[in-house]
């Protein structure tokens, strides 16, 4: 309608509604088939909450049911003299010393020996350095510490070093694989993009790989806490002294502590290894 006619007519034109929205008999009607779209749901939580408090729950559970029976069963002075003054406590925590340092290691040497395995100059060795890996883990673990003691002598360094050797097969691996599952058109794309080497292997290939390699840290943790518990052969302390004490000596309250708290460390690792894996594995890898 013209500005003249308005004018004539002394009326406005009524307002344009929204598409979907109708006149009847005077009322506004929306019409649900054109409304807007419903708002897109909250992505659903990487990490729940009975992830997070089952496992947990569960050992504390468990420690508070050993606390109860063994400050209610009968001590002999052999006994007492293994679990009292502090021993427990030392052994826990040299033992998780013996974990967190040969991992470290384990992942300083597995990690990268496995990105160079996968590029060019290095590729044709990645065989020979899989196989040795292969025959350190093949090695029964008490007789490749014994090797070692020979070797270098009673001492933690000397638990740590066949702790690393034992479990650097499943990171290196693992690693391996994940670098050689990336699809080549991929890393094609990003050096076409203007990627350099060091760039594309940084931001395409290592997070790509990022599942199977934690998958392989998260193994190599695992098999960390139990192989520690042979480092009492080679004078390593940990949890493993607890369990031989009471073995040699036959007291049954100090080899279930012991066991016990070498089974509650393992599964610790692993619920921690697990939320690790589900926080840093990217949104668009995950498993639906």
């Amino acid at each position: 309608m013209s500005p003249s006619h308005r004018a004539r007519s002394g009326k406005e034109p009524p307002p344009a509604r929204p598409p979907g929205e109708h006149d009847v008999g005077g009322h506004a009607f929306h019409d649900e088939e054109h409304g807007p779209s419903p708002a897109p749901a909250a992505p659903a939580r990487r990490i729940t909450r009975r992830k997070l408090v089952v496992l947990p729950a569960v050992l504390v559970a468990v420690l508070a049911v050993t606390y109860v029976w063994i400050t209610n069963v009968h001590l002999d002075s052999i006994a007492e003299n293994s679990l009292t003054g502090g021993n427990v406590q030392l052994r826990w925590w040299q033992h998780v010393r013996l974990t967190a340092v040969s991992t470290f290691w384990v992942l300083v040497i597995a990690i990268p020996l496995g990105v160079a395995l996968t590029r060019r100059r290095l590729r044709r060795a990645a065989p020979a350095f899989t196989a040795l890996a292969n025959v350190g883990q093949a090695t029964p673990a008490i007789g490749l510490l014994a090797l070692l003691v020979i070797w270098l002598g009673i001492g933690p360094r000397t638990a740590i070093i066949g702790i690393v050797i034992y479990a650097v097969l499943p990171v290196l691996s693992n690693t391996v694989a994940g670098l050689r599952a990336i699809e080549p058109n991929m890393i094609e794309a990003a050096r076409g993009m203007g990627m350099s080497a060091g760039g594309v292997l940084l931001r395409v290939e290592l997070p790509l790989a990022v599942p199977l390699i934690l998958a392989g840290v998260r193994t190599a943790l695992v098999l960390n806490v139990g192989t520690a518990t042979l480092a009492t052969f080679g004078g390593g302390g940990g949890l493993g002294d607890l369990i031989t004490s009471g073995i040699q000596t036959q007291r049954m309250p100090v080899l279930v502590i012991g066991s016990v708290l070498t089974v509650v460390l393992a599964l610790l690792v692993d619920w921690l290894a697990s939320l690790a894996e589900l926080a840093l594995t990217p949104r668009g890898l995950e498993e639906r």
